[in-house]
């Protein structure tokens, strides 16, 4: 940033000299610490009364798998899942090599995990009090989603989760949606700028001809949708993201601000409560707000009472300034292969702990201290 001041005529060997000097120190000196404090801080996240039933979540590819594990960490609180390009609960074991070949492109030497592996992963860690008991996942729904042209995490590790899930739920409560020509990326109707369909690059939102992934996960969800709203034109709220992260929120690769966005009918509380997890390279810091207003949530939302939450990811290269820790997450993806530590996957996760802060402080009373 440049600052321009004029300066004030001087005449040399003059008593106002040294004084003027001063000042101009002074001024220099004040702002140079204007240049390196931060920003302000946004406004807290209020409490808005929000219902304490059928929390619901989705997201997409790293996004989608943090989805999975927020749903079985918290199966009491959450109701439903939509999973798009996203694979199963502690798919990777937190190994990185596990988490590009097995979960992400699959071969037969190392294929995503079976049904009987991924139950014993989440019954382990319900043994341990790690999650909450798995028997809460019978009530819950789901709905997936995979493109045939996606080579970034390939249909066969989508099918995989999909096995999980009908192992466990009836039929009606799982859908899984695979459509031949799409890429990698949120299939939405809302974004102006969308990529072709077949499309595996930022910002990660294609337009397929009308398919509306957020329409259709929200209304499998959900239940039944009142028709979609014209246009968005709830309150679109950024938040202090770092009081939830349990310390430095650069620690666990968060950003300092998340979004909320509240329709109109939803200030006066009981609104449900849908968090929408971006995918790698898809964080505000990434492609700014691309995936928090396009993604195609917030016209549903609208119309159907729904308070949408947009917890934020901020890529590490490593160190990063405020930090003592080493993360690499050069990407901005969600953790779902342990970079914040061996907890990633539970309750105790710091991702997680964040997002679940978060629910709590929307469904506190409106006007109570946040």
């Amino acid at each position: 940033m440049n600052f321009r001041t004029p300066a004030p005529a001087i005449v040399a060997g003059s008593p106002t000299t040294h004084r003027t000097g001063n000042r101009l120190r002074k001024l220099a000196g004040g702002l140079a610490l204007l240049a390196l404090a931060p920003l302000a801080a946004a406004a807290p996240l209020p409490p808005l009364d929000a219902a304490r039933e059928g929390v619901t979540v989705s997201g997409l590819s790293s996004g989608a798998f943090m989805a999975v594990q927020f749903q079985i960490a918290h199966s009491r609180t959450v109701k439903g899942a939509g999973i798009v390009a996203g694979g199963p609960y502690d798919c990777a074991e937190g190994k990185i090599g596990r988490a590009l070949a097995n979960c992400m492109a699959p071969t037969k030497e190392a294929p995503p995990p079976t049904v009987a592996r991924q139950r014993q992963a989440v019954d382990a860690a319900a043994r341990a009090g790690r999650i909450d008991p798995p028997e809460h996942l019978r009530q819950h729904r789901v709905w997936l989603f995979s493109g045939g042209q996606d080579r970034t995490v390939h249909p066969p590790v989508v099918d995989a989760l999909y096995a999980f899930y009908a192992d466990l739920l009836p039929a009606g409560a799982i859908r899984h949606e695979r459509l031949t020509e799409a890429g990698h990326a949120m299939i939405s109707v809302d974004d102006r700028q969308a990529n072709a369909c077949a499309t595996s690059d930022t910002p990660f939102i294609n337009r397929c001809r009308e398919f509306d992934a957020a329409g259709q996960l929200l209304a499998h969800l959900l239940g039944p949708l009142q028709p979609k709203a014209r246009a968005a034109d709830g309150d679109l709220l950024a938040f202090d993201q770092r009081e939830f992260a349990g310390g430095r929120a650069i620690d666990a690769s968060l950003a300092d601000e998340a979004y909320a966005y509240v329709p109109k009918a939803c200030r006066t509380g009981g609104c449900r409560i849908h968090v929408a997890f971006h995918g790698c390279r898809q964080s505000v810091q990434d492609i700014g707000r691309r995936f928090i207003e396009g993604a195609g949530y917030n016209a549903w939302a609208d119309s159907n009472r729904l308070i949408v939450l947009y917890p934020q990811i901020a890529p590490r290269k490593g160190p990063a300034l405020g930090s003592w820790k080493i993360v690499m997450n050069p990407k901005g993806c969600w953790d779902w292969w342990g970079y914040t530590g061996d907890d990633y996957a539970t309750r105790e996760a710091p991702q997680i702990k964040a997002v679940r802060g978060m629910i709590e402080r929307l469904q506190g009373e409106r006007g109570g201290k946040p």
